[in-house]
This record gives C-alpha cells, sequence and structure tokens, in this order.
C-alpha cells in the first residue's frame, strides 16, 4: 500500500539503506543536424539543472542524479535507438525532445513503464491521463497556444475578431499541423477566416507563402516552426514590411535564433510561452556559482537565460520535482520509473513552491492528476526588442479555451484507445 511520507521520513529510510544508484534522466540531446542551434541550448539547460542539485543539495532527497546524453541530431529513428540504448540505465523518465520521436515512444515506454514528458510538443491528445497512462504534457499543449494565441488577439481587439483574416504558417509536418483542427473550431466561435500555408521542411524555401500573405494581407500571422524555418519567416516578414506586432510564434518559434538573424526588423515580433524568460531570477546565481564558476557547465557557461536554455532548466526543475514527489508518495529515495510516473501524475507546482525554489513566476502554477496528464493549460505571450536583445514577458499566464480543446482531446484519446484496444483507467 502507498503511504504519504514526508522529507524526515525519506531521510530516515536513507540513512537505514545501503548505497543507492543515481537517479537517472537521460537526455536525448541534438546538438547537430539542423536544429542544433535549438537543441544545444536547451540540453545544457535540462543538464546544468541537475549539476546545481548535485552540488549544491547532494541530489535528490540524498542521491545524486546522472544525466547519460544520447545524440538523436532529431532524427526519429535515432531518437527511437537512443531510447533503447539507454533504457536499461535505470531511466527515470524521457523528454524525446521532437513530435516524431514522441509519437514513437508512446507505445514503447508505456509497455516498459517509463514515462515520457512532451512538454509543449508531441501528441496533444495525450492530456488525457486515463488513456495514455505514461505520457505528460503538462504545463501546456499545441493547442493551448492555438487557443491562446487567439485569446491574446481578442483581449488586443476588443474581444471581436469577426470579418479578421488570420495566417497560419506551418512546417509541413505533424508537429506543424497540429495546431489546424483547434484554429479551425476557433475559426468557426469567432468569426474569422483561416489561411493556411504550408512550409516543406527545412523551411528556407517561403517566397510563395510570402507573397501570398502580401497578397491576401491577412490581420495576423501565426506560426509553427522550428529551426530555420522561423529565420527565414521573420527576414521575409520584413521584407514585405509586415507589421511584427502582429506576427506571433509558437513557443518553439520564439528563441534567440529566430529574430537575431533580421536585426532591428525583428522588434515586435510576439511568441507565445509557458515559461520565464530572461535571467533575473535567484535560480541563476547559485548557476553561476555552483556550475558556472566552478567549470562543470554542460556547455559554453553562454546561454544561461536565452529562451531555450531557460526551457531546458524548467524541464529538468519538473522531471525533479516529480520525483520529489515520488520519493514522497513511496517513501523510499532510490525511486523506480514507474514511482516516477506516479510523481508525475501527483505533481502540484504552486507559486510558492516555484519562489521556494528561486524561480518566482517562471512558470504557471498547475496540477496534474489521472485525468489530467496536461495542467492548467496557462498561456503566456512574449515579444522582442531588437535594441536590448531581449525578449519581455508582456502577459501573464492566461486560460485557453477548453469548451473548443477538450471535445477534441477526448475524441482523439478515445479514437486512440479503441485502435489500440486501451481501457481507460480513471
Amino acid at each position: 500500500m502507498k503511504m504519504k511520507f514526508g522529507t524526515m521520513a525519506v531521510a530516515a529510510v536513507m540513512a537505514a539503506s545501503p548505497v543507492m544508484a543515481d537517479l537517472v534522466f537521460p537526455s536525448l540531446s541534438y546538438r547537430t543536424g539542423p536544429f542544433a542551434a535549438g537543441g544545444i541550448p536547451f540540453a545544457d539547460g535540462y543538464a546544468d539543472y541537475f549539476t546545481l542539485l548535485n552540488e549544491r543539495d547532494g541530489g535528490i532527497g540524498g542521491v545524486m542524479t546522472r544525466v547519460p546524453e544520447c545524440e538523436t541530431g532529431y532524427n526519429t529513428e535515432k531518437g527511437v535507438e537512443c531510447y533503447e540504448s539507454t533504457k536499461g540505465e535505470g531511466a527515470l523518465v524521457y523528454q524525446p525532445l521532437s513530435t516524431g520521436i514522441t509519437y514513437q515512444l508512446i507505445p514503447k515506454a508505456t509497455a516498459d513503464d517509463i514515462p515520457v514528458h512532451s512538454m509543449g510538443y508531441g501528441r496533444t491528445s495525450a492530456k488525457n491521463g486515463a488513456v495514455f497512462s505514461h505520457i505528460f504534457n503538462y504545463p501546456a499543449n499545441y493547442w493551448d497556444g492555438a487557443s491562446g494565441a487567439i485569446n491574446y488577439l481578442l483581449e488586443t481587439n476588443g474581444g471581436d475578431l469577426a470579418g479578421k483574416k488570420i495566417a497560419l504558417i506551418y512546417h509541413n509536418s505533424a508537429f506543424g499541423k497540429e495546431p489546424i483542427r483547434t484554429l479551425e473550431g476557433l475559426a468557426e466561435k469567432y468569426g474569422f477566416s483561416l489561411i493556411e500555408l504550408a512550409v516543406d521542411h527545412p523551411g528556407q524555401e517561403q517566397k510563395s507563402q510570402w507573397l501570398q500573405i502580401r497578397r491576401e494581407r491577412p490581420d495576423f500571422v501565426l506560426m509553427w516552426g522550428w529551426g530555420v524555418m522561423n529565420q527565414v519567416a521573420i527576414q521575409e516578414a520584413a521584407n514585405i514590411r509586415y507589421p511584427m506586432e502582429n506576427f506571433i510564434g509558437i513557443w518553439w518559434s520564439g528563441s534567440e535564433n529566430d529574430v537575431l538573424p533580421a536585426g532591428d526588423a525583428a522588434t515586435g515580433y510576439k511568441a507565445l510561452t509557458f515559461h520565464g524568460v530572461g535571467r533575473d531570477f535567484p535560480i541563476y546565481e547559485d548557476m553561476q556559482k555552483y556550475v558556472m564558476d566552478a567549470g562543470l557547465a554542460a556547455g559554453a557557461g553562454d546561454q544561461m537565460g536565452t529562451v531555450l536554455y531557460n526551457r531546458g532548466v524548467y524541464a529538468a526543475m519538473l522531471a525533479a520535482e516529480a520525483a520529489k514527489t515520488a520519493q514522497e508518495i513511496h517513501g523510499v529515495a532510490d525511486i523506480t520509473s514507474g514511482m516516477m510516473r506516479d510523481g508525475m501524475e501527483a505533481l502540484v507546482i504552486t507559486e510558492a513552491k516555484m519562489e521556494e525554489l528561486g524561480m518566482p513566476n517562471f512558470g504557471p502554477e498547475f496540477a496534474v492528476s489521472c485525468e489530467n496528464h496536461g495542467g492548467d493549460a496557462l498561456i503566456g505571450m512574449t515579444q522582442w526588442d531588437a535594441a536590448t536583445q531581449t525578449w519581455t514577458l508582456i502577459s501573464d499566464y492566461k486560460p485557453t479555451d477548453g469548451d473548443i480543446i477538450n471535445p477534441l482531446i477526448e475524441e482523439d484519446s478515445m479514437a486512440y484507445a479503441a485502435e489500440a484496444g486501451i481501457e481507460p483507467r480513471c
């Protein structure tokens, strides 16, 4: 029977136990390939946070952490190979960092009793934990992102988008197509027209799409892109003098890598987010002391505070907090992947907890449950200023449209359950 244990109880169990193995958090990274510029800072942030816990706190619950890194090159086949080659090391949770890899790991990881955290990507309907027992996508998913963008536009346009034209320029892949169904439902609800513009991988050829945008003159442009596609799109928008303040990217289209090549012309560009920007957080004082100054940084140590480094730190923090929760639930410090799954399903992130971790307002408050593996779907908006080369959070983390999103999640997840022969468990 599972019992609730506090920190002192876990410490007592540890004191009476033999030396324990490391808590293993594999990093499926891509420091090479077409998306390396985005993969490197995330991998650095992810690894550096666990190094901080080891050096400052002696690990998690007294057990040291280890982050074996396996290079995927953002290739689905290589990602699956990395999973297979590292799962036997005692892997507690996987962060695939790719929608394609995530889809492939859903049945594998579930069968292996290893949780997957596809934070802000992957299969959106995995939010339904009744069907996807081992897949988590908190604190937000792509459909939340689509709704968050529209809610922001409603808020800044007097609550009325009737008659407006909104273009979606998207990577022609499963990732890029994710928001379409949600935007179609929102277009019907709010009376705007949706223009869909696919961009083939890797995204360097966009002349025809931006000629169409110049011709049709949409009121707003949304972008679901990654890597070089984002840089090209922002430059093309600048070339046709499209107003940057009306151009909004998903959180994978809102890093320094995306805007710096366009120079001053990128000022005003906006991007959705589910975590904080910059390095003005107490956590980074500790990171500087225990990791950077100690020569223990995973990379060159020059990425701290960038958008994707922060995302890696945030992902690692959520994994660590889930591990702590698992230790408390099971009363042991040397947890298994199945216990880690339980910790992820019972995770609660409050502002008080964020402040305690030195990350005040770094992300939204949310809670996970058996029925809800996606959190509370709160989305923020950021904006770029080329003069200061900084992103600024220009809105609070705000709710999205459950009336549109929840039925889509139910429909898609139940279709998967029927196909896979899964009986919903809660």
